[in-house]
């Protein structure tokens, strides 16, 4: 018996097939071209969905073909799930096909009309202990409605990218889960959609999805998915997750008190706790653990995007190799690549910047690795200033966990034990909600016997006073430019 899990991300689409044990059987994955995404000087952020079904029949055939080679059938795959971006707004007609391209998570455009869903939504942003921003899908509705009004009128659902995954998938529309649905304005205390969304806002709550928790069943393969891919349609398609719970389940911080750090194209820092944490400056937002717990945290525009924009053309292993004997550097840099910031600090306006320069491609890739750790140490001050205990041992994940010198020098400047799975992956976290959903009672089962370590890295004391000295400097510098108080 095996689970599959899926992850369509901003740079690729991956699709994972594991045991019960967590052992991978099959997998397959496909890139996105830059030329795929489509990026404004307005602050817009852009992707087709329909590139993205494409990308997703062709990987699932693949790891589907990949199994069969191993000698087992697609009907031994008991159930299957899915994680994407949160944030990402995509709507689909009475075909469901594609109404335009899905404003991504970091499309800054909204911000214009961001006050004025928080003050629609203040009750709620202040019983969830968060602020609407231009991050969150609902101001994102709210302002196509102000200027592409037709697309609204022409939609038949409003959907996160998992959504829409999972209507590919099982052919049943109209459902989201607790933690897709936050960012768009869903009550994950009382389990409902406010009244505010459709009496002060003026949009049509009905073409707004059911809610549940991540890891139910919602249905089986269907069809045209079966057709495709290959897949079996006695398969159970289970709901799925955002990106960062995914990626925090497959690291294995699935308790109260344990934390995940999750450095991919952006940064998502995420933990459990037993209460919900607010933030009056909507930095930190709280999902609901699949579980039933809290599962505080909150998503950085800054991320290891920075290296593929900046350093795509270079032998990323040779630079990694290297970085090890330039650091610290006396370069510090804040890696941010596109306008607009949303933790450590919530500023629509911020923009990367660096203090000092160098000539030297080493010690200029190496103080991309320092600021990227600078900003996440930030992070969990943000967080441990709000009143989250936060321990000495983080779970990571995410695409950096690859790069040695990175962990390096992320546990030197957290001076944190990291942990790190075996398969930092939000697909093994999509699995895991699978598993959830028809071998195990609960995630933190799940995940107890499908997650293992590959390694742990300890922080060392050789460099704490260096490091120590160039994060405060940055952080004088986010205050200079106002982006700290």
């Amino acid at each position: 018996m095996f689970v599959l899990g899926i992850d369509v991300g901003t740079q690729g689409t991956r699709v994972i097939i594991v045991d019960p044990n967590g052992h991978i059987a099959a997998q397959a994955g496909h890139p996105f071209t830059s030329s795929e995404a489509s990026y404004g000087s307005s602050g817009s952020f852009e992707q087709d969905p329909a590139m993205w079904r494409e990308a997703l029949w062709r990987t699932l055939r693949r790891a589907v073909t990949a199994l069969e080679a191993t000698g087992h059938t697609a009907s031994e795959i008991a159930a299957l799930s899915a994680t994407s971006t949160s944030g990402t707004l995509c709507l689909v007609d009475v075909t469901h096909e594609p109404v335009g391209l899905a404003i991504m998570y970091s499309d800054t455009r909204s911000a214009s009309v961001a006050a004025a869903v928080q003050a629609a939504g203040a009750h709620l942003a202040e019983k969830l202990g968060t602020r609407f921003s231009a991050s969150f899908a609902i101001t994102k509705l709210y302002w196509l409605l102000q200027h592409h009004p037709e697309r609204l009128e022409r939609a038949r659902w409003f959907l996160s990218p998992t959504d829409l995954v999972i209507g590919w998938l099982s052919g049943e529309w109209g459902y989201s889960d607790w933690t897709n649905a936050l960012k768009w304005g869903y009550d994950v205390v009382d389990e409902r959609w406010p009244d505010f969304i459709a009496r002060d806002l003026g949009l049509p709550a009905g073409k707004l999805p059911q809610v549940g928790p991540p890891g139910r069943i919602v249905g089986r393969v269907g069809a045209r998915a079966a057709a495709e891919t290959g897949l079996s349609q006695e398969t159970l398609v289970v709901s799925g997750s955002t990106d960062g719970m995914a990626s925090q389940i497959a690291s294995g911080a699935v308790a109260p008190g344990e934390w995940n750090s999750t450095l991919g194209t952006t940064l998502v820092v995420k933990g459990v706790s037993e209460t919900l944490l607010r933030d009056p400056l909507g930095r930190i937002y709280c999902h609901r653990h699949p579980d039933g717990h809290w599962a505080p945290g909150g998503a950085s525009s800054m991320g290891a995007d920075c290296l593929t924009q900046r350093f795509g053309d270079a032998d990323l292993d040779e630079l990694n190799a290297r970085a090890a004997n330039h650091t610290p550097t006396d370069v510090i840099v804040y890696p941010l690549m596109r306008k607009g910031e949303r933790l450590p600090f919530s500023v629509p306006e911020a923009e990367g910047f660096a203090l000092g320069r160098t000539d030297d491609p080493y010690t200029w890739y190496t103080a991309h690795l320092e600021g990227m750790a600078y900003v996440e140490r930030l992070c969990f001050k943000v967080l441990a200033d709000l009143g989250a205990p936060i321990g000495d041992t983080l779970h990571v994940a995410g695409g950096a966990v690859r790069s040695d010198a990175g962990l390096r020098i992320r546990a030197d400047v957290l001076q944190k034990q990291l942990i790190v799975p075996e398969v930092a992956a939000g697909a093994m976290g999509a699995a895991i909600l699978a598993a959830r959903g028809c071998l195990y009672a609960s995630v933190a089962d799940a995940a107890a016997n499908m997650v293992r370590f590959e390694r742990m890295v300890e922080p060392h004391l050789a460099h704490r006073a260096a490091y120590d000295e160039r994060y405060n400097l940055l952080v004088d510098a986010f205050r200079q430019r106002g982006y700290l108080p």
